[in-house]
């Protein structure tokens, strides 16, 4: 652990995220790196996309996300919090997730990474991993909701599970579940591994990049973009194969390789 957390370069990280203003280890300190981190760095398949292995480590996080400026997917972008949170003085706890959120399975797998930062005896939801349907902001792991640029969330108990939920309309919509177990890195190893390469993925069948710019969350899945302001409703429109690439560089800010090819939306001829 001590070797991971010299090479990470907090310096370099923060200078990508905007150099968000650093309190101490506190609530609204820890709320604006939040913040800071998803306005600078989106949420992208594109390397799972191009068949391009994805590594956890600390070296190779950064210069992914930080000199490359590119974004990543769940286990990247919480890895990669989890670093300059700990740099920090922070004390966040690694936890694995089942996605309720449109689950095509009654039991999910635990695909996703979220983190658990105790604050004053009280502990907080993160995640900076979960896309455009995420929270902005760390949310009290106590039941109480908060509304975050217009989308409500809570953190609901389920026997032993937390639950994030969002509101929409007239009831709660589960998004994911956890423990309050931590998991071991070799857990995040595994699930990195199903998640990028199994064909039945959805990061292997399905491209993606989300992003939030302001109060408005940009989705993009293979050929379709979303957007939604305030918690509104979505607007989507196809989008045309030779505007992909544009899209993924203005919307995004993402720095996409001329002549990329993507296995979603570029099936490889028989």
């Amino acid at each position: 652990m001590a070797a991971e957390h010299d090479s990470f370069d907090l310096s370099a990280y923060l200078a990508r995220t905007g150099h968000p203003h650093v309190s101490g280890v506190d609530a609204a300190t820890l709320a604006r790196l939040h913040r800071a981190h998803l306005a600078a760095i989106p949420f992208e398949n594109l390397d799972i996309q191009m068949a391009l292995s994805i590594r956890l480590d600390a070296v190779s996080l950064q210069e992914a996300m930080v000199l490359r400026r590119r974004g990543g997917y769940c286990f990247q972008q919480n890895e990669l919090f989890r670093l300059a949170l700990r740099a920090l003085g922070f004390t966040p706890h690694p936890r694995e997730a089942r996605v309720r959120f449109a689950a095509t399975l009654p039991v999910p797998p635990r695909t996703h990474m979220v983190l658990v930062v105790p604050i004053d005896g009280l502990d907080w939801l993160v995640d900076v991993g979960f896309g455009a349907n995420g929270i902005v902001e760390p949310l009290a792991v106590d039941g109480t909701p908060a509304t975050q640029d217009g989308w409500t969330y809570r953190v609901a108990r389920e026997g032993r599970l937390h639950v994030l939920q969002r509101r929409e309309r007239d009831e709660w919509l589960d998004l994911y579940a956890f423990t309050d177990d931590d998991a071991a890195t070799i857990d995040y190893v595994v699930g990195n591994w199903y998640t990028s390469t199994h064909p039945d993925s959805k990061f292997v069948r399905t491209l993606t990049a989300q992003r939030m710019i302001g109060d408005t969350r940009h989705v993009l899945r293979n050929l379709s973009y979303s957007v939604a302001r305030q918690g509104g409703e979505w607007q989507t429109r196809a989008v045309p194969r030779e505007e992909l690439t544009p899209l993924l560089r203005e919307v995004f800010d993402l720095d996409v390789p001329d002549g990329a090819r993507f296995r979603a939306v570029d099936p490889v001829s028989e």
